[in-house]
């Protein structure tokens, strides 16, 4: 048996039937000139040769007795095929609008916790001739690093899949059915091994905590109490709110190297390009329904607290808060404040890194906090609380090299992530081959119209890539960019003015949208 880690198991512990917890993503598959076979059948003979190289499928969890403490991973003996992976006929005409609302329906549902925590579709009759690849994971097994390394299990390099070597029999009967006596003593002794973990962590911790609220002056030397700039509170926007277990899904594609291109010149990261594009997409698709928060809107956005090759099936992430200085209407000036306040973010989670527990005692935890996360989706204080962030936005790189799944290549890589309360839409970014891949994943009542924010988001990118690279008058602004983040703000607005004539260019040219005054009523406006 192998124990979850308290990070993990939290993922279990806070899912309820409006919040599922799993992951997943959704590959378009070219299949090989002149193929005429059975592709469904070919596929699930495929991955009935590889599961076994990712532990991810083929173990299930021992739950505790009483939930007394988290779960534990466990061989699964009995694989069955048939109830993970499924073959869908799509009706015509087969759309890419028909194909994420059917990827929406099937990321609502749970998983079977009595099963290996994870599903695949093979889905036929798209229009383009295309096979679609929609599979999802619990978030208990895997986080976004690590779903890299099972796209590995799953996907080749080249057409010819390399030979795998068969799994090495290690059977033992009736594996998921321990006894509680021998449950209970291997809980026990975890609990007192993560007590020791959390003990010898508080020396670490106390460091870090000081060094955030105590920071040392670079004036005078000395320490003052400070409270980081993060902990202030979002702006309450339509996105705030109660969820459903009903999603909604679109996914947008944009060229990398353009991506890559407009950070080097503007001296900022390719996570900053991310940040700008979707907050460019979030103002327009808000504004569509009155909604203008006079505060920047917030996202929350995961760090990997990974070493360099680690590559574990589980979790090891934490969260940053990035303004998206939606305050700001100028696209460069804008980005200019996201590169500050996430050069200020990764500093705070730099300094406390090595501080954030991935795992704590569990004796006791899985019932008290299933029993909150309840109580916290039914009572609907997402809809009273004032939130920490406004958005979920993640960046996790693949690979930059075409994939294979047997024998046909994978065109698109769309990552297929998770809505929270209070956080009804995430917006997770993949590269792969050349491509920057988005994911929208949202609560459909709240975002019902995803589609058109992900044109926003494709919009937005022509837009920057416009105004930072297309035209050659901004040269000289884009060079300011880098540099408008350390400096006070009047010089930035000086420094910015050049830049007017470019700017009302681009926005000529991008197009307007008529306010949706029907569904303006069902959506509060910002409070703030």
């Amino acid at each position: 048996m192998i124990h979850l880690s308290g990070m993990d198991a939290s993922f279990l512990h806070l899912e309820t039937p409006e919040s599922p917890m799993h992951v997943g993503s959704l590959q378009l598959i070219d299949l090989p000139p002149g193929y005429e076979g059975d592709f469904a059948e070919d596929a699930k003979k495929y991955l009935s040769g590889r599961l076994h190289l990712a532990s991810v499928f083929v173990r299930k969890l021992a739950m505790m007795p009483f939930d007394l403490a988290n779960p534990v991973w466990v061989d699964d003996d009995d694989l069955d095929l048939d109830h993970h992976i499924h073959h869908v006929i799509m009706p015509r005409p087969g759309t890419m609008a028909q194909l994420e609302r059917l990827v929406g329906r099937l990321h609502s549902s749970l998983l079977d916790r009595s099963r290996p925590l994870w599903e695949i579709h093979i889905i036929e009759g798209l229009q383009t001739g295309q096979v679609a690849l929609y599979s999802k994971m619990h978030h208990a097994a895997i986080d976004g690093q690590a779903g890299v390394a099972v796209a590995k299990a799953l996907f080749d390099i080249s057409p010819m899949a390399a030979p795998v070597k068969a799994p090495r029999a290690n059977r033992r009967a009736d594996s998921s059915q321990l006894g509680m006596a021998e449950l209970a003593s291997a809980a026990l002794s975890n609990t007192v091994q993560q007590y020791v973990k959390l003990i010898q962590s508080i020396p670490a911790t106390a460091k870090a905590i000081t060094s955030v609220l105590l920071p040392v002056s670079e004036t005078t030397g000395k320490r003052s109490f400070e409270l980081p700039k993060g902990l202030k509170t979002a702006p309450k926007t339509p996105l705030n709110v109660s969820i459903t277990n009903q999603r909604s899904f679109a996914g947008r594609s944009v060229p990398l190297a353009e991506v890559k291109q407009m950070a080097k010149a503007t001296g900022t990261s390719l996570n900053d390009i991310v940040l700008a594009i979707c907050a460019g997409a979030l103002k327009r698709y808000l504004a569509d329904y009155g909604c203008k928060p006079t505060k920047p809107l917030v996202a929350g956005v995961p760090v990997s607290l990974r070493s360099e090759g680690n590559t574990d099936l589980n979790n090891q992430v934490s969260v940053m808060l990035v303004s998206l200085a939606t305050d700001i209407s100028d696209p460069l000036e804008r980005l200019a404040a996201i590169h500050e306040s996430s050069s200020e973010g990764k500093k705070l989670t730099g300094n406390v890194k090595a501080a954030i527990p991935t795992d704590f005692p569990s004796l006791g935890v899985p019932s008290l906090m299933s029993g909150l996360a309840s109580l916290y989706g039914r009572s609907g204080l997402a809809d009273k609380l004032p939130p920490m962030a406004n958005v979920a936005i993640s960046n996790v790189p693949g690979p930059s090299f075409p994939l294979y799944f047997a024998g046909a290549k994978l065109a698109t890589y769309f990552p297929v992530s998770i809505p929270g309360h209070g956080l009804a839409l995430n917006m997770t970014v993949q590269s792969y081959n050349g491509s920057l891949e988005f994911g929208l994943t949202a609560c459909r009542r709240a975002v019902p119209d995803i589609a058109d924010l992900g044109d926003y988001v494709v919009a937005e990118h022509k837009k920057l890539f416009g105004l930072i690279v297309g035209q050659a008058a901004a040269a000289p602004v884009v060079a300011a960019v880098a540099a408008a983040a350390p400096v006070a703000a009047p010089a930035a607005k000086k420094r910015a003015a050049p830049k007017k004539k470019v700017v009302a260019k681009a926005v000529s040219t991008a197009g307007t949208r008529a306010p949706r005054k029907a569904a303006a009523p069902k959506r509060a406006a910002a409070l703030n």
